[in-house]
């Protein structure tokens, strides 16, 4: 379904965990995010795309490897990839694919193309990268943490902020990569939301929002949780609390305890 349509942005949402897909129009180029989930959402997306792109050209930010973010690749063979380098150098290809492979079996899913992990054509090796699209610009920050090849975007002019699995409403921060560099990353979030007038951000699961206040209380609460995580062991009635799905999401929390102590003894 579509999440969020206003001017130049809309933001299709999965049924499944909330997770998104934006597409940007710009005068000369579509500029789309992690398509995906299921194979009608993509079809969904796929024929959005086609009716609105007339000559356009197709950019797609993947904002990391999780294979349901990649999921729609396949869909889209067309497309100039934008993604870093640590995604383009990821030794997991193989398993990622399988994971893809074992979610379609698992529900008897029938796709109408085959799943790919997308070659790069624009590669992020650095923060404060651009890559300008006419009167566009995209504006690129690496965002390990989540992932090792996390990656934020900012659309200007239009203060778009791509967030990827980063600053969501209904999940407090996942860490599979490193407490650390989580901590890092969020410094990162703040410089942008300081320095760049962000009208709208989009995270990777969860609610897009225009709201200037909901996006400062998304990075305050991130900060909170990271700070929290390892001095006050009363955090999870707060997440409790806060978050709708929190049983679901339970064991991260503990995973997070567990990888941010190891971390931080070393």
């Amino acid at each position: 379904m579509i999440q969020f349509k206003k001017e130049n942005l809309t933001v299709f949402q999965s049924s499944l965990y909330m997770t998104t897909s934006a597409l940007i129009q710009t005068d000369e180029a579509i500029i789309m995010t992690d398509p995906n989930w299921l194979p009608v959402e993509i079809e969904t997306i796929k024929y959005y795309v086609e009716k609105i792109k007339g000559d356009r050209e197709l950019y797609i930010i993947y904002t990391h490897s999780d294979f349901d973010h990649i999921i729609g690749a396949g869909a889209f063979l067309e497309a100039k990839v934008i993604a870093t380098e640590e995604f383009e150098n990821n030794l997991y290809k193989k398993e990622t694919l399988q994971m893809i492979q074992q979610f379609d079996q698992k529900y008897y899913l029938q796709r109408n193309y085959e799943p790919i992990y997308p070659a790069v054509d624009i590669v992020v090796t650095e923060d404060g990268q651009k890559l300008e699209l006419g009167d566009v610009t995209l504006l690129f920050n690496k965002a390990p943490g989540h992932t090792a090849d996390g990656l934020f975007t900012v659309v200007e002019p239009y203060g778009i902020f791509l967030s990827g699995d980063y600053l969501s409403d209904v999940e407090f921060p996942f860490i599979f990569d490193s407490y650390k560099k989580y901590v890092k990353t969020m410094e990162k979030a703040r410089h942008i939301l300081t320095n760049y007038h962000i009208n709208y951000h989009v995270p990777g699961h969860g609610l897009t929002t225009d709201d200037q206040h909901e996006i400062e209380r998304r990075l305050e609460f991130s900060h909170f949780y990271l700070e929290q995580l390892v001095t006050d062991n009363e955090i999870e009635k707060e997440l409790q609390k806060k978050y709708s799905f929190y049983e679901g999401m339970k064991a991260i929390h503990v995973d997070n305890l567990k990888l941010a102590k190891q971390e931080l003894k070393r």
